[in-house]
């Protein structure tokens, strides 16, 4: 393991002194990047030095062991290898997963829409729940939510939304949240108490600020209209929301939260570049689609992904056959556990994949 952790910690300690070269800090937009890199690979080069540490404990405890001669210190040198072994085995397993590939997209912001499916008015009001569950979520997080751009029914469900959500490794956790989910109870709405089964379609698109494609003007149809909802006189009688229509793929997004229309623009643009980037990912991806069922699916809105039946309480990822019986909590925004239960599948996943290479 150390051969192959070497090499990022050299590159670790030739960042650690970059980063506070005076040139170099001058340089900003050269020093972000710098200190994302160190970032990126700190856990790793605290982990090699901490191997290199214990292997050096254990060595130091096992030429004790060959010359001591006292029973009680004998024992105590033998229980001090056994640990040192143990926290070496356990080092190399983290390392282990820190060593896997990794998403280029894990350290973005994301764009999160969420739409009902089937189900009508049950699946609208599900889906503003869903909405105030991922806006929980990044509470609990302390990451920054801001709204793209947000339709309501009248009985308080939604039509559509769009959230952008940005903070430490957001896409590294919430890509596992795209596809469909279904909701089974009883809506308030049934007389007769009977179950609905309703869905809502939930995609997770990581932001791009560069992107390796060229998007012409040419290829671009920019409409204004008058914002939707509350806002007094303002949304009235100002033309701000900007609706932005990519000709070549005929994908549509739509900004009215700010008042500004420069700034809706410019939020609009920022969508656009993502969707793109998930159009034509997905295109490349359909050419290696047998890798991808060996993979937790993160980007098939046609999947459904996690059931959550209110008669039972229960809350179900299909993906990896996990329950959680907390409906209310869930709700509320305290989904780690079972973010973190899709991580482990994953990478235990990839593990399995790199063993059979």
């Amino acid at each position: 393991m150390l051969e192959q952790t070497t090499k990022i910690k050299q590159r670790y300690d030739e960042l650690t002194k970059l980063v506070i070269d005076p040139e170099v800090i001058a340089d900003n937009k050269r020093w972000q990047k710098l200190v994302k890199e160190r970032s990126s690979i700190e856990e790793i080069a605290n982990c090699h030095d901490a191997l290199i540490k214990l292997q050096k404990n254990l060595e130091d405890s096992k030429n004790i062991l060959k010359v001591e001669t006292d029973p009680e210190m004998i024992e105590v040198f033998k229980e001090d290898v056994l640990n040192t072994e143990k926290q070496i085995h356990d080092l190399n397993d983290k390392l282990q997963i820190l060593l896997l590939p990794k998403d280029e997209n894990d350290d973005k912001n994301v764009i999160l829409e969420i739409r009902p499916a089937a189900g009508g008015e049950e699946s609208s009001l599900f889906a503003s729940e869903l909405m105030n569950m991922y806006i929980r979520y990044a509470e609990r997080n302390n990451w920054q939510v801001e709204v793209n751009e947000l339709e309501e029914t009248e009985l308080g469900g939604l039509k559509q939304c769009s959230i952008t959500i940005k903070g430490t490794d957001v896409y590294s956790k919430l890509k596992y949240e795209s596809g469909v989910h279904r909701v089974q109870r009883v809506p308030e709405t049934e007389s007769q108490g009977r179950v609905h089964t309703s869905t809502v379609t939930v995609a997770v698109l990581p932001e791009m600020e560069e992107v390796d494609f060229e998007i012409l003007d040419k290829d671009l149809r920019i409409d204004t209209y008058r914002s939707s909802g509350a806002g007094g006189q303002h949304v009235n009688k100002t033309e701000s929301a900007i609706r932005i229509t990519h000709l070549p793929t005929g994908i549509v997004v739509a900004c009215q939260d700010e008042r500004s229309q420069i700034k809706n623009r410019e939020k609009a643009m920022n969508i656009l570049k993502s969707k793109l980037y998930d159009y034509y990912k997905t295109q490349i991806d359909t050419k290696y689609s047998q890798d991808r069922k060996n993979q937790v699916g993160t980007g098939d809105r046609s999947e459904r992904i996690r059931t959550y039946n209110f008669p039972q309480g229960r809350i179900t990822d299909h993906r990896i056959n996990y329950s959680m019986f907390n409906m209310t909590t869930f709700l509320d925004g305290d989904i780690e556990e079972m973010i973190e239960q899709l991580q482990k599948y994953d990478q235990q996943k990839k593990l399995e994949n790199l063993s059979l290479k």
